[in-house]
């Protein structure tokens, strides 16, 4: 009920920069490790001045209170420095993959209109093809140091103090990218109170981290569910962060997991099944992590037990959203129910409802309602998106979830995934948990595609671990068997690799176009 829900009401003038890192310097934890890196670590008081830099070289370019600043810069003390030094003088943060290809920083660029541009000197090639702005438009990291541009001459000779703005609580903080799986992203835009709001509830009271901890993390801090877990969380309690600037292997996984001894894992199901999958995972000791958390794509109860029965360590299915910040329901640490997304976090609260509105019973599929005080405020430039999700209190996505009689919530698909074949429905991810189960079957995905009489049928994308004449029927048939006839794929297609979003999903809607 809406009289149970836990309020967190930070005063009217907050900033996040003083709630993750000012904070911690005046609780006499400056001298605490915040950051573990490859070659050093740094302390919460080193990241403040860098924070302080970073603030004086944005003023030196005349950023001003509101404006926009994107960051493309890997995992790093400069991608925190930037961070908290754009918050520090009251603007707003847009985190990019720095990655991106220059068609798509020229989209990115052109939507968000950026004040300032804060990019890794080994990706600003790409974002100088892309962008045409000019050079008071740009703060180089890394690279020659003499340029006008660069991070350390408009740093020079910069003070180590610096006055945080006092922001309202409900200002834009943050600009998130909607992680759909089809179409292009959408900026959530969210606020001070949001972030803060979700660290007090999930983070400090549902998952309990501590100051001992230790995080890792296998999404990279441009996705707000690495934003939140691997820094912001455990800069909220004065724990540290472990962070490293390559792409995510199993292999590099386990070896920072060795170097730095976590104590949290942040993963997401496909890293979960390649790290399973691995040849030397039997001989990995991930003994030092308390718990792991999954969240992105939906896990698979297969999966959950064989990441279970290799390592020992145990998995929290857990579903959030660009639009509410973070993770509002969730397994947490005891009470693990594999094959649901676990119970609605305190503070939050859940309907399950048909297309009028109304709620369904306890069991039965609907969509998912959810309100709190991490709603965002609006999509950027869509109104009519914003009309549609953010109702009033609540956020209406495109989820569909049910719910049993003690409040476990199952994850049942996105509504625009879930397909109707021959009159009744289907949803792919059962579909996916069976087709795990078979051992040659690396990675999988199943989605809606029109047959030759143009009827929707579905259709298995696989990634198999070795492939042999007949596997495309013997999967038809492995799912036949164990399914009923009606769900099982109508045709199995194979693949070297899937197509992914920016945030490394799946995406699905290449898939429909690759038949």
């Amino acid at each position: 009920m809406v009289e149970d829900r836990q309020i967190f009401e930070p005063p009217e003038i907050f900033n996040l920069a003083d709630y993750y890192l000012d904070q911690r310097i005046t609780e006499g934890r400056g001298e605490r490790t915040a950051l573990r890196l490859p070659d050093r670590e740094v302390t919460y008081r080193e990241v403040q001045r860098l924070a302080h830099h970073f603030g004086h070289a944005l003023q030196r370019l005349q950023v001003r209170q509101e404006e926009r600043v994107l960051i493309a810069l890997p995992d790093s003390a400069e991608f925190v420095g930037a961070l908290f030094g754009i918050l520090k003088i009251g603007a707003v943060v847009v985190m990019v993959n720095p990655q991106l290809k220059p068609a798509e920083i020229a989209a990115l660029y052109d939507y968000t209109r950026p004040r300032c541009l804060i990019v890794h000197h080994s990706v600003v090639a790409s974002f100088r093809q892309a962008v045409a702005a000019e050079d008071n438009r740009w703060l180089v990291v890394g690279g020659p140091e003499d340029t006008p541009s660069s991070f350390a001459a408009l740093r020079d000779g910069a003070s180590d103090e610096f006055e945080t703005a006092a922001t309202h609580r409900d200002d834009a903080a943050i600009w998130l990218f909607s992680g759909g799986t089809t179409g292009r992203p959408k900026a959530v835009v969210q606020s001070h109170r949001s972030f803060a709001n979700t660290t007090e509830l999930y983070a400090k009271q549902a998952l309990g981290y501590h100051e001992d901890d230790i995080t890792l993390s296998v999404p990279k801090l441009y996705f707000g569910y690495a934003t939140g877990s691997n820094l912001l969380f455990p800069f909220s309690v004065g724990a540290s962060a472990a962070l490293f600037p390559e792409h995510p292997t199993p292999e590099i996984v386990f070896d920072q997991i060795a170097k730095h001894r976590p104590t949290i894992l942040i993963n997401v199901p496909t890293l979960v099944n390649r790290m399973v999958a691995d040849p030397t995972a039997a001989t990995r000791d991930l003994s030092s992590i308390r718990f792991a958390t999954s969240a992105g794509e939906a896990l698979p109860v297969p999966l959950y037990h064989r990441w279970k029965e290799t390592f020992g360590v145990e998995l929290l299915d857990g579903l959030g959203t660009a639009e509410m910040w973070h993770i509002f329901v969730s397994n947490l640490p005891g009470a693990v129910r594999p094959g649901t997304l676990g119970q609605v976090i305190p503070g939050f609260e859940i309907r399950v409802r048909d297309e009028n509105g109304q709620d369904v019973a306890d069991g039965e599929v609907g969509r998912m309602w959810v309100r709190g005080d991490s709603r965002a405020t609006c999509y950027w430039q869509n109104m009519a998106k914003t009309q549609e999700a953010l109702r009033g209190e609540w956020f209406v996505g495109g989820d569909l979830i049910s719910r049993d009689a003690d409040g476990f919530v199952t994850y049942c698909g996105r509504s625009d995934d879930v397909l109707k074949v021959g009159g009744k429905w289907l949803v792919p991810q059962e579909v996916e948990s069976c087709l795990l189960r078979h051992p040659a079957v690396k990675e999988c995905a199943v989605v809606g595609c029109e047959d030759e009489q143009g009827l929707m049928k579905p259709y298995a994308f696989v990634m198999p671990k070795e492939r042999t004449s007949t596997l495309e029927e013997d999967l038809r048939q492995f799912a036949l068997e164990r399914l009923q006839a009606y769900k099982h794929p109508r045709r199995v297609v194979l693949l070297d690799d899937f197509p992914r979003t920016h945030l490394g999903k799946i995406d699905r809607g290449k898939l429909k176009t690759m038949v």
